[in-house]
């Protein structure tokens, strides 16, 4: 065991586990240049904070934007903003500030809120396409179909369900004994590099690193191509072309929302270790932080609902201070 590990072994359990006081994170290692990708990410978080926050304000304060498709957005930005806080602060401290040792409580933890909210955020995208479909192919049903209390049931079952599935996979974690190496191969306290240091049994842990990513990805990936076909016959037996054209403008916003977040997902997972290390960690790092930043840009730039709300309140704000300057 090099000296660097060593100091890392404190804690033995009984049954003979071996839990580290500490991990190293060594994510970064060896890329040039990093600082000013540490800067760039300070940027998007900033961004994201005040984007998501916006998005959360609008929604809530406009009565007609309390619909089931406005819940669903307002989940999105919720997770987009908690998600990016559960990541990229750490990210910033552990790299920017040289705060490369975790504790192993922190270390689970950090975990366990970075990979809720990456399944909050695919479960979310996965429920937009539901309700597009549902808008555009079943219209006159609309109303019966998604109503604003099954769209928040919905909802709290994806939190929860979200939340069971991390609870297990770090649960594994600790039946795991490392002692052998305490250095993560990652940006953060990332599941599969940290399980493939366990020296002893780590089969279930294996398991979940393979259902996790059916479960963030190719499933939900699957389910929108799904919506999109049945979404692409229904607008086809539209005759008007103004018709089918407005139908579709409803669905660019969520089409731009999908591609920003899978497409770097779907890249990585397909190349596999094809990809070199530092690439990888690099393209997985851009694809946890730049989505939460962009779905608030998007949503606020390509839906009109959105873009009359905020001409909305920027109108009620405007007459509120003339009337008060007067």
């Amino acid at each position: 065991m090099s000296p660097l590990n060593s100091v890392f072994f404190i804690n033995i359990t009984v049954s003979n586990i071996v839990h580290p006081d500490y991990f190293f994170i060594s994510g970064f290692a060896g890329i040039p240049h990093t600082n000013y990708y540490y800067v760039f990410l300070c940027f998007v978080y900033a961004v994201t904070v005040v984007g998501n926050i916006f998005v959360m304000f609008v929604i809530y304060t406009d009565q007609s934007l309390h619909s089931p498709k406005y819940i669903a957005v307002f989940n999105l930005a919720v997770s987009d903003l908690c998600g990016s806080t559960a990541l990229v602060p750490q990210v910033i401290d552990t790299f920017l500030f040289k705060s490369h040792l975790i504790s192993f409580e922190d270390c689970l933890t950090n975990m366990f809120f970075v990979f809720w909210f990456i399944h909050l955020q695919s479960f979310t995208l996965t429920l937009l396409s539901y309700d597009r479909c549902v808008a555009i192919c079943f219209p006159l049903r609309y109303n019966e179909i998604v109503t604003n209390k099954s769209m928040l049931v919905i909802t709290v079952a994806l939190w929860i369900i979200g939340a069971l599935a991390i609870l297990i996979a770090v649960s594994f974690i600790t039946k795991l004994s490392f002692c052998k190496s305490a250095v993560i191969n990652s940006y953060f306290c990332d599941h599969g590099p940290l399980y493939r240091l366990a020296c002893n049994d780590n089969t279930p842990s294996s398991v979940i690193d393979w259902i996790n990513p059916v479960l963030i990805l190719w499933l939900p990936v699957l389910f929108i191509i799904s919506t999109y076909i049945c979404i692409t016959r229904a607008l086809l037996k539209i005759a008007a072309a103004s018709e089918r054209l407005k139908a579709m403008k409803t669905c660019t916003s969520h089409l731009i929302l999908v591609s920003v977040f899978y497409f770097p997902l779907c890249f990585t997972f397909v190349l596999g270790s094809s990809i070199h290390q530092n690439a990888r960690i690099i393209n997985m790092s851009l694809a946890n932080a730049l989505p939460p930043m962009l779905n608030p840009i998007i949503y606020s730039l390509k839906t009109e609902e959105f873009r009359e709300s905020i001409k909305k309140l920027y109108r009620r704000k405007k007459t509120h201070i003339t009337v008060r300057n007067k």
